[in-house]
């Protein structure tokens, strides 16, 4: 057996310490080593073992880390990034990789010429619901898929104290869940022709966007990516309609909910998805409809598939490729809703003007 990958986690708010903590110390190969945090009992109460230092660059230079991740204000993932992978570590970071395509760029430079992995925490591509879609669309199930609705809605209608939600580079909605939905339709499907986008703000009190309206085009296929802040939850998350079927499902992947609630990664049940969805086909002439239980999901696979490529077994669970095409939409999004008009895109380069 090999020595454990020790990890430093920059940052223990909500995501780090509700995502990224628990995940990363029920992934079997990794160690919470170290915690970037200027509350020592907050993360002490948790993991009585780890080092807590104030000091992210403390951590960095430390030669036992192997690993650092990054769980801080979108603000700062470029130059945190940048700063550990200098100093050797390969890095994750929550997404969004960056705030902007040019310090995207940046990163994956610094990490070309450390020799060095950094990767972007996808882990939606892990929910349940995502997995069953993923399979009805490869195995061919669907046929040609002719249009698919990607819903990620929440029901916030005060608008929280926190820094997502105000003014800043890298704040609101449409880089909060934005590059959970483009990266799962590219996982999908490739890179569309062009993007329309209607960014807004609809809350009373709101600075940034909490609402956004995106199509994605293809050939034949059309793509839509919503997500409101007025919207109950449990409304629709997928509906994929293809040539030989359709598939709708509900609900949101339950893996977030049961992080809050204290329970531990891979505990029985975990994953399960507590609402399925529909799977509608025409059999003698006739819609008949079933339920698709599909897979359990679970984001301990990132940060396997992390492992995996630092101990030389494959490459990173999202490269950088990838995460460079979801920074090139979230821009042309931006744009089109700036400009008003669909921003046509040249699949591996920057959006056409």
């Amino acid at each position: 057996m090999s020595a454990p990958i020790n990890v430093a986690l920059v940052g223990y708010g909500y995501v780090g310490k509700v995502f990224h903590a628990p995940l990363l110390a029920y992934t079997p190969g990794l160690r919470l080593h170290t915690v970037v945090s200027g509350d020592a009992g907050k993360v002490h109460a948790d993991f009585p073992d780890a080092r807590v230092t104030g000091d992210p660059q403390a951590a960095f230079a430390d030669d036992a880390i192997d690993l650092v991740v990054i769980a801080a204000p979108n603000a700062v993932h470029a130059p945190l990034a940048i700063a550990a992978l200098r100093a050797g570590r390969h890095v994750v970071v929550d997404k969004p990789f960056t705030t902007s395509l040019d310090e995207a760029q940046r990163v994956v430079a610094a990490a070309e010429e450390a020799r060095r992995i950094v990767s972007v925490f996808q882990n939606r591509r892990w929910d349940a619901d995502f997995l069953a879609l993923r399979a009805l669309v490869e195995d061919g199930t669907l046929g040609e898929v002719a249009e698919l609705h990607s819903h990620f809605d929440r029901f916030r209608p005060q608008v929280p104290d926190r820094w997502r939600e105000r003014a800043g580079p890298g704040a609101g909605l449409w880089f909060d869940l934005g590059p959970h939905l483009l990266d799962q339709a590219l996982q999908l499907f490739g890179p569309p022709l062009s993007i329309q986008a209607d960014i807004a703000m609809q809350r009373e009190g709101a600075v940034v966007d909490d609402f956004f309206h995106v199509l994605l085009r293809y050939p034949r296929l059309r793509v839509v990516l919503h997500a409101g802040a007025l919207v109950p939850a449990s409304g629709l998350r997928f509906a994929a309609h293809g040539t030989r079927g359709s598939f709708s499902k509900r609900g949101l992947d339950a893996q977030e909910a049961m992080l809050k609630d204290g329970v531990a990664p891979g505990s029985p049940g975990w994953g399960r998805d507590p609402s399925p969805g529909t799977l509608v086909r025409i059999v003698d002439g006739a819609p008949v409809e079933s339920v698709v239980e599909g897979v359990a999901g679970d984001y301990r696979a990132f940060y396997a598939a992390m492992r995996d490529a630092i101990l030389g077994g494959g490459e990173a669970p999202v490269t950088t490729r990838q995460a460079l095409d979801v920074m090139r939409l979230l821009e042309a999004g931006a744009a089109s809703t700036v400009e008003g008009r669909a921003i046509e895109l040249d699949p591996g380069t920057a959006p056409v003007a």
